[in-house]
């Protein structure tokens, strides 16, 4: 049974920090991109952060030089580290783990608020 559980969400103030961790398990970790999507308040998902099985990175604009993704295939697990939070990135944020030739999978999404 494939799993991908999020943690570290919370409610921050602005100019705060966060480290949002999906840890996987049922896949070979290692050959999956793994991204990072949110979605806010009457918005659609978006794409946050990826890194790929090569550990090639990409970020949204909105989050470049505030957020890092980095994984530890040793552990399974995917991490977002959230520095300088503003109230605009209060969202679900969801781990995703993609594959071109395999299925997909989503996690179940954690809270974040950024709110004072």
């Amino acid at each position: 049974q494939v799993q991908l559980v999020e943690s570290g969400g919370g409610l921050v103030q602005p100019g705060g920090s966060l480290r949002l961790s999906c840890a996987a398990s049922g896949i070979m970790f290692r050959i999956y991109d793994m991204g990072w999507f949110r979605q806010g308040p009457g918005k659609q998902r978006e794409l946050v952060a990826v890194i790929t099985s090569g550990g090639s990175i990409n970020y949204a604009d909105s989050v470049k030089g505030r957020f890092t993704i980095s994984r530890d295939n040793a552990k399974n697990t995917v991490y977002l580290q959230m520095n300088s939070l503003k109230p605009e990135d209060t969202a679900v944020y969801y781990c995703n783990a993609g594959n071109t030739y395999l299925q997909g999978y989503w996690g179940q999404g954690t809270q974040v608020t950024v709110s004072s």
